[in-house]
């Protein structure tokens, strides 16, 4: 068997296990959120294949049209992981997250953002209210409904012609980078990291009534970069 069909055999492997399992996360994934240095630690290790975490932190953000006057949302901040890169753009960076923790943490450490604790999916903002929204790893921590609803928030809350940026997890086309993700995801993750692999989020999107700028992967394919823009 030549490369190419050994290559094809481990991916369609990896693809046929990612629905039927009930794949559950271990305690990394609870110490992690009560530890600020074991999700740190792990984070920096993975954004390693990307060229290390600052770089990581700013995959999707990459070509965007941030001045010191646009504004922006950073939609689940976590502690500031990305906020701290945002500000160095804009002077108008706000920070949503539903935990208190994060939220205590991201006040800490990025003090010139703004904060709000809410839910992704019922923003306490005015529609047409930001001109760039940004997220980093946190749409595969949502079920399909709770998806759905805050993509349509984002719509909402975005201006005319608004950029949604996000980074995320995907279906790995590299089969050298199937065993660290599926590691990964058995550790930190739950079955909604591996629903949001199998769907089409650029397809969800422009369903949303969003226009698909720019779609980048990374690391063999296991991480997504994508850029869209609120059709007017």
């Amino acid at each position: 068997m030549g490369n190419g069909a050994k290559n094809s055999s481990k991916l369609k492997t990896f693809n046929s296990k990612l629905s039927p399992l009930p794949f559950m996360a271990t305690i990394l994934r609870d110490w992690s959120y009560q530890y600020q240095w074991v999700y740190d630690s792990f984070t920096r290790l993975a954004a390693l294949s990307v060229g290390g975490e600052r770089r990581f932190r700013q995959l999707a953000l990459e070509g965007l049209p941030i001045a010191p006057e646009t504004t922006v949302l950073d939609l689940c901040c976590g502690s500031g992981q990305t906020t701290q890169f945002l500000v160095e753009r804009s002077q108008h960076v706000t920070g949503l997250d539903a935990s208190p923790l994060s939220l205590k943490r991201a006040r800490q450490n990025v003090p010139q953002a703004t904060y709000v604790e809410a839910f992704a999916e019922a923003m306490p903002f005015p529609d047409a209210h930001f001109d760039v929204v940004h997220t980093s790893v946190a749409l595969h921590e949502m079920e399909a409904q709770q998806l759905q609803q805050i993509l349509r928030e984002v719509h909402r809350v975005l201006r005319s012609d608004g950029y949604f940026a996000l980074v995320d997890f995907h279906k790995p086309t590299n089969p050298v980078f199937v065993p660290g993700l599926t590691l990964f995801l058995l550790l930190f993750e739950t079955e909604t990291a591996w629903a949001l692999i199998n769907a089409d989020l650029a397809a969800q999107l422009e369903a949303t009534g969003f226009e698909l700028m720019k779609q980048t992967l990374h690391a063999g394919g296991s991480l997504q970069a994508i850029q869209a823009q609120k059709r007017p």
